[in-house]
């Protein structure tokens, strides 16, 4: 489907304990929405509690898509989440309703409004030689590909890495493959209102240690104890919140240290997500200080 500039989507980012799902249930009963979700934990239908997904009373008050659609044990990829959203947004659209999407997970938005760079395969002898490379890899890049080299600095190895692999395989600049995916990109032509939910850093953290003891007090313990047994490097394993009550559940630590080092995890978590968001956000309208502290 081709879309148009008839069409409109409503994008609610923010980091977590910002209020930004508040604001999201706000706006749907006020502008006819359905509320979409982008973060990528709330997708595992094994955590609602630590995830913070919707209430039972919330998805009743709007419509809500996307939440716990998936097992712990599923690959679910940026990839896998896009063409979910897309056609949760077209659903919506049929319906005559608003897409609402919300969340904090920067990648997913990353992957509506700029694509998904179809990048041929990655041979398993191109990736371990670079993985393996032990010499300048920036050098390296700056010889093959000027282009990502200028963009990305020398200690970002991960995505010189990257760059170096895709240039190896497809004798193309990783920066091709980016704009193609952007002239692809779903939101293109499309009427897109993007708000920002930005509070001080220190009243999230705040607030996301109340939320923890909340979740606590509502059954997070036993809904680890309740996981299935998924492979430790599965993405939900590595909720915040998860490996810490695990290990009080092995026996390892006391409540309150997995308590106290959840918290801890909680906040460099929201450090990492305001960080990311500052250089993301450059076209976003900033919503200030919302005094909710839902997701």
């Amino acid at each position: 489907m081709r879309q148009t500039l008839s069409k409109s989507a409503l994008l609610i980012a923010g980091p977590t304990a910002s209020g930004k799902s508040a604001l999201a249930l706000k706006l749907a009963r006020v502008r006819n929405g359905v509320i979409i979700n982008a973060d990528s934990m709330q997708v595992y239908r094994e955590l609602r509690l630590l995830s913070a997904r919707p209430t039972a009373e919330e998805e009743a008050y709007a419509p809500h898509r996307l939440y716990g659609h998936v097992s712990g044990a599923d690959d679910y990829s940026v990839a896998h989440w896009l063409a979910d959203a897309i056609h949760a947004i077209e659903t919506t659209w049929r319906a005559g309703k608003l897409p609402i999407i919300c969340g904090g997970t920067g990648l997913y938005f990353m992957a509506l409004e700029r694509g998904l760079s179809e990048v041929p395969p990655i041979s398993a002898e191109v990736r371990e030689h670079w993985r393996s490379f032990t010499g300048d890899l920036h050098a390296e890049l700056a010889a093959r590909d000027r282009i990502m080299a200028m963009r990305l600095a020398p200690s970002d190895r991960q995505r010189i890495i990257r760059a170096l692999e895709v240039f190896d395989t497809t004798g193309l600049s990783l920066a091709h493959w980016q704009a193609e995916g952007e002239r692809n990109a779903f939101l293109n032509q499309i009427n897109v209102e993007r708000h920002y939910v930005e509070v001080p850093r220190e009243v999230l953290y705040g607030r996301a240690e109340q939320r923890f003891d909340a979740m606590m007090s509502a059954g997070a313990l036993e809904e680890v104890a309740a996981l299935p047994p998924f492979d430790a490097a599965r993405p939900i394993m590595k909720a915040i919140g998860v490996p810490e009550l695990q290990a009080h559940l092995r026996g390892e630590k006391t409540l309150t240290q997995a308590v106290s080092d959840a918290k801890t995890a909680t906040r460099h978590y929201i450090k990492r997500q305001t960080t990311w968001w500052r250089g993301q956000m450059k076209h976003w309208t900033t919503q200030a200080n919302s005094s909710e502290a839902s997701a």
